[in-house]
């Protein structure tokens, strides 16, 4: 009970999610850095899924090491639980990023940041239909609309005016968002009944597997192993561990909604840190009217009216 009381703690719950976001924004720098470094093209698609792979498995075996370490059940699992993991590594890792991937490829990023955004919708919509106690309320829907105004904010440029779509592109990246949506969910649903972070370390394991064989059975090749490429690797794996683990240890004893709509800090801290580690432009108004946009939008999410006392 103490530590649901502290894992609930709205300070906690704030801080964390930011931790997470931040890690998963420093990851934009790190996946163009990775790329040259690795020498991936713009097209290789199946090398990008070999360096996602060998990223989401390791990050699967450092939770797996952290959870031996710390005195975690990480290999008390039947084989009923085991296929319960790896249907949700298949969904929350590999299909995620397959659809991911494929559909950055054949459209802007601008637009995919816009369209992976929408995983926030997905997810408050779903937890209202599976648990009775997460009921879309006027204000989350505001909170989630003016965050989400936020990302388009900080991706607005010419590419956003151009409203042509394509299933293989904006529908991929929409399908992706959904998949993520859904995925957290189930995730959710198996927490309840296991250590959320021997759950997060094996979904991540079996994603990261399947991916390096897809990469592998298309052809693709990783090479440019050297010691900051490699490092480099490692802190990907350290920061998806250590995302996914906070992800679910906060969705499994928080509604859905308090923690997705942080997830629209994501593209505020990779624009910050692609400017700090990339030289890209981060003081333009677009950013800021972005910030406090997300900002609002936490607010509205996470406020909770203090009951009056009485006199």
């Amino acid at each position: 009970m103490k530590t649901k009381a502290w894992i609930t703690d709205k300070r906690v719950v704030c801080g964390l999610s930011l931790l997470a976001c931040l890690l998963w924004g420093s990851a934009y720098p790190a996946i163009k850095t990775g790329y040259s470094l690795f020498s991936i093209g713009p097209d290789d698609t199946a090398g990008k899924f070999l360096f996602a792979g060998y990223r989401f498995f390791a990050a699967g075996l450092f939770l797996i090491g952290f959870c031996a370490a710390t005195g975690r059940k990480a290999f008390d699992i039947g084989a009923g639980l085991f296929g319960r993991l790896a249907l949700l590594g298949v969904g929350m890792t590999t299909l995620q990023y397959i659809f991911f991937y494929i559909g950055l490829s054949h459209t802007t990023g601008v637009k995919g940041a816009i369209m992976n955004g929408t995983t926030t919708f997905f997810s408050v919509i779903a937890a209202h239909f599976v648990f009775k106690a997460e009921r879309l309320t006027a204000r989350v829907v505001a909170g989630c609309v003016i965050g989400f105004l936020g990302v388009i904010f900080v991706n607005f440029s010419r590419d956003l005016l151009d409203l042509h779509f394509t299933f293989t592109g904006e529908g991929f990246l929409v399908i992706a968002a959904l998949v993520l949506a859904v995925s957290s969910i189930y995730g959710k649903v198996i927490s309840q009944g296991m250590d959320s972070v021997v759950m997060t370390a094996w979904q991540l394991s079996i994603g990261g597997v399947l991916l390096i064989v897809l990469g592998y059975a298309m052809g693709g090749s990783l090479t440019g192993f050297t010691p900051a490429s490699t490092a480099l690797l490692c802190y990907m794996a350290l920061l998806s561990s250590a995302a996914f683990a906070i992800m679910a240890t906060l969705l499994k004893h928080n509604p859905v909604s308090l923690f997705s709509i942080f997830q629209f800090t994501v593209p505020i801290f990779g624009a910050a840190l692609s400017a700090m580690f990339l030289g890209e432009k981060l003081l333009e108004w677009k950013n800021l009217v972005a910030l406090v946009c997300v900002c609002a939008g936490i607010f509205l999410v996470t406020y909770v009216r203090e009951p009056k006392k009485k006199s």
